[in-house]
């Protein structure tokens, strides 16, 4: 067995009771189920959703598929899940998004267990608190990706693998091999890194690196390729027996290699197919807003540890977390392929040493009343920028939106009752319920009307009684593919529209300028509905104006074609 690590469970019990902690736990998982709200949004999560439709409806598990092209990014894992997802409870939004949020709570109980395992049940009741309330998690469990199940798949596996090393408990080997596979039929062999970087890290800052050559290790290795194997094949199978399918504009494209070095390395490095221009601090500032409302927290935990550490004067109780966190951390700013919710996977190693940041500045009571101000002032300040918000979009059930605030502020009102760390945790858990609730159930619902894709999906869904042909005309809406009920055809040339609409009328989606366009080159035009368009997840201020809204959106119309 492992060297024992101490547990202080008892040790700080006194700052949070069980009553408080499962309150304020509830309205975080509240605030996070308000992910169901919003319909799937453009482009990535109305992507991943139409490949695991086309999966669901054909039962072919095997070939990832877009608009009847070969698709290769990402691994298969969550299209799998998805794709089982619909054919329990149908294609829709929440069918999308439920495997994600339950992926997402399994991480959230992982995070408590892990903490458990080497620290106080307040650190880690604590750390549960945190990693509720982020905003990019809670981002993430509205606009659904791959981060929610890579959310949960990394720290379960991290915390099978301690139970492995610590404890000697054999059988957690399989669960941790098993979810490492997982997570790399997930997002590819780079996840390696935040699973095994903190436990490495932990080995040789506790002297125990001779740890590494223990056959157990060895035998994870083979497990988890064990497991990985139906990724594997699937990617032979779809693209390395058929050189002659065209990826990436070219032929002869093996998908193993991809999955092992384009995808990872190729992004890295910035040769492979798909490119990026890396800023080695993008990640330094991202966190600020990312982790609201603990970024600031977060940043003082991991100073106060190093500053710590280098001068001897304080050991943690574990460094998976650290470890975990600053390897990942410095593995994506190093890298030439940035997107700002890569780092939610190692959420919650960030939020235990946040935690156990806060637990120790209860004896320091100057410091503790310094950074519940701060809180106190982030807290107010999401408060009020949910009003001026409101005020901009002015959302649809308006009075509603006042009222959620108005709500949210009496809680504010009542937590400044409190006293001590409790203050702290409630005023900001309140601050993340005012501002993250409010996007969710108000702002994204009326942004989303401008996500003219789906629009256009549910007017043709509810008129086009006579089942008429429908199709797209020199574009692409990934949210036009998952919503619509009915087969798609997709048109770039005039020519190949004009024989398909020759001898039956089609509803053509596509936008305002080439309908005209059509109509001046000889085609019966005729419009049944006009919706706008707007990136929604690039918000610009006159788009969230709701006075200058109309002038940067851009017109798209549903019409009846005829060619003569």
């Amino acid at each position: 067995m492992a060297e024992s690590v101490p547990n202080t469970s008892t040790a700080t019990n006194a700052l949070l009771t069980d009553r408080w902690f499962y309150g304020l736990a509830t309205l975080g998982i509240l605030l996070n189920l308000t992910g169901f709200f919003p319909i799937v949004i453009e482009p990535d999560g109305a992507l991943y959703a139409s490949i695991a439709k086309t999966m669901a409806k054909t039962s072919d598990f095997v070939n990832l598929m877009v608009q009847g092209q070969d698709w290769l990014d990402k691994p298969h894992f969550p299209f799998w899940v998805t794709a089982i997802s619909f054919k329990l409870f149908g294609i829709n939004s929440f069918a999308y998004k439920l495997p994600a949020l339950l992926f997402f709570g399994a991480g959230v109980a992982y995070t408590y267990r892990f903490a458990r395992l080497t620290y106080s049940k307040t650190v880690a009741q604590i750390a549960t608190l945190v990693v509720l309330t982020p905003y990019h998690l809670v981002l993430s469990n509205n606009d659904v990706r791959a981060e929610p199940y890579l959310f949960g798949l990394t720290i379960g596996a991290v915390y099978h693998f301690f139970r492995v090393y610590w404890l000697g408990a054999y059988w957690h080997m399989l669960l941790a091999c098993f979810l490492t596979a997982c997570a790399i039929m997930t997002k590819g062999p780079f996840m390696i890194v935040p699973i095994g970087g903190g436990l490495v890290l932990h080995w040789v800052l506790t002297g125990q690196s001779r740890e590494l050559l223990k056959p157990r290790w060895w035998l994870a290795v083979a497990l988890v390729l064990v497991f990985t194997l139906p990724e594997l094949i699937c990617l032979y199978l779809q693209f390395d027996m058929h050189p002659e399918k065209v990826v990436f504009g070219r032929t002869g494209v093996s998908g193993v290699q991809f999955f092992f070095w384009d995808s990872q390395f190729g992004r890295f490095f910035n040769t492979g197919p798909i490119k990026g221009a890396g800023d080695p601090f993008f990640f330094t500032h991202t966190l600020l807003w990312a982790f609201l409302p603990w970024s600031l927290l977060l940043y003082a935990a991991i100073g106060r540890a190093i500053y710590r550490f280098v001068r001897w004067q304080d050991a943690l109780p574990e460094y998976v977390s650290i470890g975990s966190g600053l390897a990942t951390f410095l593995l994506f700013s190093l890298s030439s392929f940035q997107l700002p919710h890569y780092l939610n996977i190692v959420f919650p190693f960030y939020a235990i040493i946040t935690a156990h940041f806060l637990v120790k500045l209860q004896p320091e009571g100057q410091n503790l009343r310094r950074w519940t101000y701060v809180q106190t002032g982030l807290a107010v300040l999401l408060l009020v920028a949910g009003g001026a918000l409101v005020g901009l979009v002015h959302p649809g059930y308006f009075e509603w939106a006042i009222a959620w605030l108005v709500a949210c502020a009496g809680l504010l009102i009542w937590a400044f009752w409190k006293g001590g760390l409790l203050a702290l945790l409630s005023r900001t858990a309140v601050g993340a319920l005012a501002a993250f609730g409010l996007l969710n159930l108000f702002i994204f619902p009326e942004l989303l009307h401008c996500q003219a894709g789906s629009e256009a999906a549910f007017f043709i869904n509810e008129h086009n009684q006579k089942y008429r042909p429908v199709a797209i005309y020199r574009h692409n809406f990934y949210s036009y593919d998952f919503f619509l009920q009915h087969p798609i055809q997709y048109y770039e040339q005039d020519s190949l529209l004009a024989s398909a609409a020759r001898y039956q009328p089609l509803w053509v989606f596509t936008d305002r300028q080439n309908a005209d366009s059509l109509a001046r080159k000889g085609f019966s035009v005729r419009p049944l509905a006009e919706f706008s368009y707007y990136h929604i997840t690039k918000p610009s201020l006159p788009f969230l104006n709701a006075k200058t809204r109309d002038s940067v959106t851009t017109p798209y119309v549903v019409a009846e074609i005829r060619a003569y």
